[in-house]
């Protein structure tokens, strides 16, 4: 990019007296340490800060840098706090390096201020950098228009210019990206100079004397499986065959050792040619069946096959033998030697799926529907975008990539993986992923675009008419997810994350559920033998409700029982109690706790306080006005918070208004309140917790027996309970908490001073709700211990109250009362 000032001093014309100082004859490195001549004189440019300013807007080829973006270039995200001041300072340096004879008040011609920020504004010659490109560029005209001679003069002009690493000793992190991105520039451009010699066939000098060159590039390069062609071509022209077959074998170790890969097709191809050839005709075999037309013809890097794996099942049910005595099934190299040119291959096609899960069990229904979904890639308007969701370790990963491995058949232009890392603090970045997925689908590095919508578009571009599967792991939510949708039919994405509000047009949603017991039975016995599982029935039923039917869960303890084979399954069970569950479902690295606390520790500090403090209720679910009473907040505020749980993955929707936590995660958050929470932050929120129950009981016993009168009538808690609209929703509400009412009075007497009243109130109330059935009974052990606490509390009138409770106990089991049976015999 040239400035107006670029274009006055041109015009000045050459042969002034100043023109030795004029821009024109200012030259720039930066392809080596970075350094400037104006003429044939150095320039001192300074502290190293101060260099890496000047290469910054060098670089930039004169597009304005604003202030921060410069801070940001030569500090990172630690600037100093003086760091604004320092690039003036920079700055005017600079400038008085540049134009010396610029008088004081003169604007300066070539370091301008603009946009915010400077801009440096030389002539594209004038950098080694522009010079360096534009050969490359060039010569890769030139290739494609069939004139090699000319890209092999173009490109080494352009290897003359490096005098070393790229912006060498510069600090900060934009000279670092650059270093990487002008070395990678210089290791291709020397790959494809060898590739114009080896097509050239040596005329441009003794092939011998390039192959020790070659052979020292290729080992320098170990993973550049281009380079390692070159060379197995170029021992190949020399009548080196078994020189050329061994570069294969120690590029296939070396591959397998550093990455558990396989070379890829192009390679391979290669390598299948040089075997045939070696052999000369009349060998055997013959020269195999043609390519295969369309997407399926394509292989690439990342295939599962290879010469390690023995034998591979391709797409049409055949084996494929990788060795030199049979690859009859291969598909026929589209090139031959005597033409190869390794510039320009077939768009490659990914298989970076992870391995599909070997004890996968259950989920049967859910595992069609999104099968048959997916299979329906083609034939509609839009691409199938198809969801799973839920709690941390309910297995939504195993499933998909299940289900990813069921379709890859249905895609033959290959499988894109990413994880995500939604979860975490540090969630991945749409734009580095997609510069992944481009590199994966064949794009150079030095062509992936800068912008996150230039890369989106190129990558909706390169997939637009193939048959390509995405699965994007552990999302964090539909901004990160949605630069990487395809946008044409024929693709398909699955998505997992533990939030459940995706909003992504015409996706599928699942709700990913935890096992019910026959499927965890079914995965307890995958990992730990059927038999093991037979031998202890009972055992094994109780170990898998331990473990909530969440499957992360049921492979930790399994894992911990095979690792064990004599250990009895009732043992674990045992050890699995309440009070150290979370500490027994632990094996090496792998945890439940560790997983819910990856997404624990995402929440900022309000939702974590929520996180601990809701799961103070006892019963089985909650509405938002028991999290509002939990909280001390208003009941829309405290709904905005539990849905933000929900989202995270923490707390399960049940239902309109009913929220519940998972048994292991409900664990997880009470012992987080224990370490975090001051005793008295939560007898507080137990308290109103307590009265929003009591408030709650009140309301259901004046909706079933609105005419009944109570012996003692309890004060009205302070706090609102569930609304309930009529006398069947409170029979049902009362229904499913009768068994968690006895932890809630249980709790008041034995944990949280202050609640013994409340708890003889919420006693009295529920005796009389009961009176005249047999559940009458069950509160004798309750009322005998609000009559010890009481006593023990010298509170005369709480013990006298229980008291007369204890003596109704004992009274109202026999008493006929029609309206409370038909109560209990409506309810269950």
């Amino acid at each position: 990019m040239r400035g107006d000032a670029d274009e006055r001093d041109e015009k000045a014309g050459a042969g002034e007296e100043s023109g030795a100082d004029r821009a024109d004859r200012l030259r720039f490195q930066v392809l080596g340490p970075v350094r400037v001549w104006r003429g044939d004189r150095p320039l001192h440019l300074g502290p190293p800060q101060q260099r890496a300013m000047l290469a910054v807007l060098l670089l930039h080829a004169g597009r304005p840098v604003s202030v921060p973006q410069l801070v940001s270039a030569l500090w990172g995200e630690e600037p100093p706090p003086r760091a604004v001041g320092a690039l003036r300072t920079y700055a005017s340096r600079l400038r008085g390096l540049l134009e010396p004879d610029r008088k004081p008040r003169e604007h300066a011609r070539l370091l301008v201020s603009a946009g915010g920020g400077y801009a440096l504004r030389v002539p594209d010659a004038a950098l080694d950098a522009a010079g360096f490109e534009e050969r490359l560029v060039t010569a890769r005209r030139l290739r494609g228009a069939g004139d090699t001679p000319g890209a092999y003069e173009q490109l080494r002009g352009a290897l003359a210019l490096p005098e070393g690493a790229a912006l060498a000793g510069l600090p900060g992190p934009y000279a670092e990206r650059q270093r990487d991105r002008l070395t990678e520039l210089c290791v291709t451009a020397q790959e494809e100079l060898f590739a114009c010699v080896v097509e050239l066939g040596g005329h441009t000098g003794a092939m011998g004397d390039w192959i020790a060159g070659l052979r020292a590039f290729a080992a320098e390069h170990p993973l550049r499986e281009r380079a390692q062609a070159l060379l197995m071509l170029a021992l190949h022209r020399e009548g080196r065959q078994a020189e050329a077959l061994a570069v294969y074998a120690a590029t296939r170790r070396t591959l397998d050792a550093e990455l558990g890969a396989e070379p890829g097709s192009e390679l391979r191809s290669l390598y299948v040619e040089l075997c045939e050839e070696s052999r000369g005709p009349g060998s055997g075999t013959g020269p195999g069946p043609g390519p295969r037309s369309g997407a399926s013809a394509r292989s690439g890097p990342g295939a599962r096959c290879g010469p390690s794996a023995g034998t591979a099942e391709d797409r049409d049910g055949t084996d494929r033998d990788h060795t030199c005595g049979r690859h009859d099934r291969w598909p026929h190299p589209t090139h031959s030697t005597g033409n190869l040119s390794l510039i320009g291959p077939p768009p490659p096609v990914p298989a970076q799926l992870p391995s599909d899960i070997a004890d996968f069990v259950g989920r049967a229904e859910v595992t069609a529907q999104l099968t048959s979904a997916l299979r329906g890639a083609g034939g509609g308007r839009a691409p199938v975008v198809a969801t799973l969701s839920g709690l941390g370790g309910v297995g939504k990963t195993a499933l998909a990539v299940h289900v990813a491995h069921a379709v890859r058949s249905h895609f033959p232009d290959g499988q894109l993986y990413v994880d995500l890392q939604g979860t975490g603090l540090a969630p991945a970045d749409s734009s580095a992923v997609l510069t992944h997925f481009l590199r994966a689908l064949g794009v150079a590095e030095s062509a992936v675009p800068d912008g996150l919508e230039q890369k989106a578009a190129l990558y909706r571009s390169l997939i637009a008419d193939r048959e390509v599967l995405v699965l994007l792991d552990n999302a964090r939510d539909s901004a990160q997810v949605r630069p990487l949708l395809p946008g044409a039919p024929g693709c398909a994405v699955l998505i997992t994350s533990r939030a459940r509000t995706l909003a992504l047009s015409g996706a599928h949603r699942v709700d990913v559920a935890v096992l019910d017991e026959e499927e965890a039975l079914g995965l307890l016995g995958a990992i730990v033998g059927p038999r093991r599982v037979a031998a202890e029935p009972a055992a094994a039923r109780e170990l898998v409700a331990a473990c909530g039917g969440l499957p992360l869960a049921v492979r930790i303890a399994a894992a911990r029982l095979a690792s064990r084979p004599g250990r009895a399954m009732a043992d674990l069970v045992a050890r699995l109690s309440d009070e150290r569950r979370l500490d027994e479902l632990r094996v090496g690295d792998l945890g439940v706790e560790a997983t819910f606390r990856v997404g624990y520790e995402a929440l900022g500090p309000g939702l974590a306080h929520a996180f601990r403090t809701v799961a103070l209720c006892d019963l089985p679910t909650f509405c938002r006005a028991a999290a509002a009473a939990l909280l001390d907040t208003t009941a829309d505020e405290a709904e905005a918070a539990v849905e933000a749980l929900v989202d995270a993955g923490l707390v399960e929707l049940h239902g309109d208004d009913h929220y519940r936590y998972h048994d292991l995660v409900w664990l997880f958050a009470r012992r987080l309140g224990e370490r975090h929470d001051s005793p008295g932050e939560r007898a507080a929120a137990q308290h109103r917790y307590f009265g929003f129950v009591l408030a709650t009981v009140l309301t259901a016993v004046r909706l079933i027996r609105p005419h009944g009168v109570l012996p003692a009538q309890p004060e009205r808690p302070g706090f609102p309970g569930r609304a309930l609209a009529d006398p069947a929703a409170a029979r049902e509400w009362l229904y499913t908490a009768h068994p968690r009412l006895y932890a809630v009075v249980e709790r008041a007497l034995d944990r949280t001073p202050g609640l013994l009243g409340p708890a003889v109130d919420l006693l009295t109330v529920w005796s009389h709700l009961l009176s005249g059935t047999t559940r009458h009974g069950d509160l004798e052990p309750l009322v005998r211990r609000a009559v010890d606490s009481a006593r023990r509390h010298g509170d005369d009138v709480a013990t006298a109250r229980a008291l007369r409770l204890l003596r109704s106990a004992h009274q109202g089991i026999g008493a006929a009362d029609d309206r409370s049976a038909g109560y209990w015999k409506a309810c269950g």
